[in-house]
């Protein structure tokens, strides 16, 4: 038959599982703050969770040399037998963590990781309880999987971090999945031995869970409180926890691409399974650079923490000057979480997400909106950028804001 142009084309019938997420807030952001300047704008963008540093020379080197050596096969689904052997090395040596090269699963990223095991371990009628304000892909990877995404809600004043008692009220029959980001990603807060070990004594009482240890922030500490997570406290829950780490944001390698994991072998075989029907092996000379990252020298990634512990201070310090905002000390990552709930009714606007837009326009700086996190009336601020950029900014914000 032939086709009759007279009519209109039939509308293509997109899944279920894809109208129930939303594309990522902080990706959006950005690409905004992007079109502003290729409209001859000037924009600071502080919404990227991205250090601003360029991957250190070693590590580019190993991947230069990887290419000359042609190293640009295939390798096991999993990772290289080489890269899964640093990172055991790195779990012994880091975090007193023992594993055996079949419970690690290097991924495209962290981010896949998180998706592989929500699919490996979730399904419809199943929750997953993910602290607020989370990460922005938590909620919508636990969709995906067909599960339901069940908040508990903190703010400024309990230190963005959840309480036993919280944990206890939220986990049920249904409960299949905690999921545990310390260094948090947006708000800072590091969770202490002493506040692991009462959530630990919860979990003990929920045997069906498993629990999902987000450590990608491990290495940029900005306090004296050291890394510890919740294996570290309670090495009986190792049996029914996944530990998902990485190499973007300590070594400044977003763009290569590479996350890792390692857990109870059964559950990171099924992972293995789901990324060979995916993606299969992570880019080649990804695998390279990222081996050479783990066997560097610790001082390596040094000059980037320091750099990031003048930037919170400076800007810590900048946003509490600000009228109409508080904001709370972060102990890691590259983020602040300042709340601006009395800027948003000063200014007479709706909402965070208004309050971003009118600094975005008003003021050429780009913000995230809280309720992107589940935090509605606090904005995200990544200090990974330089100094002078962030002095800028903090003085275009305090301008809009004083009116």
């Amino acid at each position: 038959m032939a086709f009759d142009g007279s009519k209109e084309p039939l509308a293509l019938r997109l899944s279920d599982r894809v109208q129930r997420i939303q594309p990522s807030p902080t990706l959006a952001v950005t690409a905004r703050a992007a079109e502003l300047r290729d409209q001859g704008r000037d924009v600071i963008g502080l919404g990227a969770g991205e250090p601003d540093f360029t991957t250190p020379e070693p590590i580019r080197a190993a991947a230069k040399a990887a290419i000359d050596g042609g190293h640009t096969k295939y390798t096991p689904v999993d990772g290289m037998a080489s890269l899964k052997r640093a990172i055991t090395a790195k779990f012994r040596t880091d975090n007193g963590l023992e594993y055996g090269s079949d419970e690690v699963i290097v991924s495209t990223g962290g981010k896949q990781v998180v998706y592989n095991l929500a699919q490996a371990l979730l399904q419809e009628g199943d929750e997953a309880v993910i602290p607020a304000p989370y990460w922005v892909s938590y909620p919508d990877i636990v969709k995906l999987a067909g599960a339901e995404p069940a908040t508990i809600e903190t703010d400024d004043t309990a230190g963005f971090k959840i309480s036993a008692y919280q944990l206890d009220s939220a986990l049920n029959e249904r409960t299949r999945l905690l999921i545990l980001n310390s260094p948090s990603n947006p708000t800072g807060a590091l969770y202490s031995e002493a506040e692991l070990e009462a959530l630990a004594e919860v979990l003990r009482k929920h045997p069906q869970v498993v629990i999902l240890t987000d450590d990608i922030y491990e290495k940029i500490l900005l306090g004296s409180t050291p890394f510890r997570n919740i294996l570290n406290v309670a090495p009986d829950l190792k049996d029914r926890t996944v530990v998902l780490n990485g190499v973007s944001k300590a070594f400044a390698m977003t763009g290569w691409r590479i996350g890792y994991a390692a857990g109870p072998r059964d559950l990171i075989g099924a992972m293995k399974k789901l990324q060979s029907q995916s993606t299969s092996n992570p880019a080649s000379i990804s695998q390279h650079a990222a081996l050479a990252a783990l066997e560097s020298d610790p001082e390596l990634i040094q000059p980037m923490v320091e750099a990031f512990r003048e930037r919170h201070n400076f800007v810590s310090e900048a946003l509490n000057a600000l009228p109409y905002v508080s904001c709370r000390r972060a102990e890691g990552a590259f983020y602040l979480f300042p709340s601006f709930h009395s800027a948003t009714e000063a200014l007479g606007l709706e909402d965070d997400v208004a309050l971003a837009t009118h600094l975005l326009d008003q003021a050429g700086v780009a913000l995230v909106p809280g309720s992107a996190f589940g935090a509605p009336g606090y904005l995200r601020l990544s200090f990974a950028t330089d100094l002078d950029s962030l002095k800028a900014a903090m003085d275009r914000i305090g301008k809009v804001l004083a009116g």
